[in-house]
């Protein structure tokens, strides 16, 4: 995918916007075929992501905006994409204006995803204990599986289809 289609994806932000935020780094070089979800947060706003998954044979991508506060990293907390369980300060909400109408009236969308958006990877090496007597490479993808599953859903609910 290039920079262009990247920008071009984004059904909750205007052109402006997604001309102005920052790619992650590396972009060039990702390798599309294994990516499931690809998040990132904006270095210069730091308040800012970006969700990007394959849809329909292209790129959706969903601008997000990170709350002001975050947990205490004394609590536990999970990832509703990912379903890694990490501490609070490693999770954050994160809401996405709707798309549309909808989301010109100020409706928004929002779950608790992880902190530095690093869900695919977490998905495919972070194996949860009752899990760890199958095999590895299987559960990664069923992980995998799972997190585009639960990316569609949260794109369905920002896009006004849920």
């Amino acid at each position: 995918m290039t920079e262009g289609e990247i920008r071009r994806s984004f059904v909750n932000c205007s052109r402006g916007e997604s001309q102005g935020m920052h790619l992650p780094a590396g972009f060039a070089g990702l390798d599309w075929d294994s990516i499931a979800v690809l998040g990132w947060r904006d270095p210069k706003a730091p308040l800012r992501g970006y969700l990007v998954l394959e849809r329909d044979g292209g790129p959706l991508g969903i601008a997000l905006r990170a709350a002001d506060t975050r947990m205490s990293g004394r609590t536990a907390a999970m990832c509703l994409l990912c379903e890694t369980a990490l501490s609070g300060d490693a999770v954050s909400l994160f809401t996405a204006r709707r798309a549309g109408e909808a989301g010109r009236n100020g409706n928004t969308v929002g779950t608790y995803i992880c902190a530095d958006l690093g869900c695919a990877e977490r998905a495919r090496t972070e194996i949860p204990p009752w899990l760890r007597e199958r095999d590895a490479d299987v559960v990664g993808e069923e992980r995998v599986a799972d997190l585009r599953r639960r990316a569609h859903a949260f794109a369905d609910a920002v896009l006004g289809a849920a």
